[in-house]
């Protein structure tokens, strides 16, 4: 099922959480409240883990990971590194990656077969108003895309999502399905289904915003979006990770014309 919650004042769940299917992050010293949504529903499933990185509190935007592994960025402090390791269970591999970009979560999508980072240089071009030096500053070097694929048991695709270079951020998929930008094409789509082996819709989260990853957190079973998703963005997010309807992406007729005029109305 779906849950809508609150990071204190903030809607955008998945900047503060990292959900797998073996473990769940959040902050440290965030509210027993908070915390008891997700241990209510995952409790029994996976531990739910409250940790730190660099001593910020945004665990969702910086790390990245999977049942198999999890990335965290250079700024992890060895203290907080340790503790994830200690914490998480012991078939996760947990890495430091020495990577001069930390958000990692906006660089990376993943489910635990496939990830999606942002495009090499040579796929500049295809970047809409892009140029490349910007498009260098947003880019993943080929030894963390050697690093993602060896710790999280994933094969790796280079990829926009609607024109954008960070995946991570406007898009977010589980093994059963994925949500993206409101704005992919129907080729896009169809070619994103194709490398992720999964169904894919067009969608928003939070009332009508296109930041996909940064309000949702979802596994497998369970899906927790940002107190602000309306009624029919939960139903999408529902059906197209089919987590209450046994059948691959079946998104009513009514919920996808719903979801179209929301998002060019």
């Amino acid at each position: 099922m779906a849950s809508r919650l609150k990071f204190e004042s903030s809607c955008e769940i998945g900047v503060f959480a990292r959900l797998t299917n073996a473990y769940c992050i959040v902050p440290a010293g965030c509210t027993d409240s908070f915390v008891s949504v997700f241990e209510n529903e995952l409790a029994d499933a996976v531990p739910v883990v409250k940790a730190s990185i660099g001593g910020t509190r945004i665990l969702g935007r910086l790390c990245v990971g999977n049942k198999n592994g999890l990335l965290l960025p250079n700024t992890t402090t060895d203290q907080e590194l340790q503790h994830l390791k200690d914490s998480l269970p012991g078939q996760v591999v947990v890495k430091r990656v020495d990577e001069r970009l930390s958000a990692l979560g906006n660089c990376i999508a993943c489910n635990d077969h496939v990830a999606l980072t942002n495009p090499d240089l040579n796929k500049a071009k295809e970047v809409q108003e892009m140029d490349t030096y910007l498009t260098f500053m947003f880019c993943l070097s080929q030894e963390t895309e050697e690093i993602i694929s060896d710790v999280l048991g994933v094969e790796v695709f280079r990829q926009t999502i609607a024109g954008n270079i960070l995946v991570g951020s406007f898009c977010a998929f589980s093994n059963k399905g994925g949500l993206v930008h409101p704005r992919t094409s129907v080729e896009d789509l169809e070619e994103l289904s194709t490398l992720l082996q999964v169904p894919l819709a067009a969608g928003t989260v939070n009332r009508g915003s296109d930041v996909i990853a940064a309000g949702i957190a979802v596994n497998d079973w369970a899906a927790f979006c940002g107190s602000d998703t309306t009624a029919t963005e939960l139903s999408v997010v529902e059906s197209v990770f089919r987590l209450r309807d046994g059948r691959p992406g079946a998104l009513g007729a009514d919920v996808r014309k719903s979801l179209v005029e929301s998002c060019f109305l």
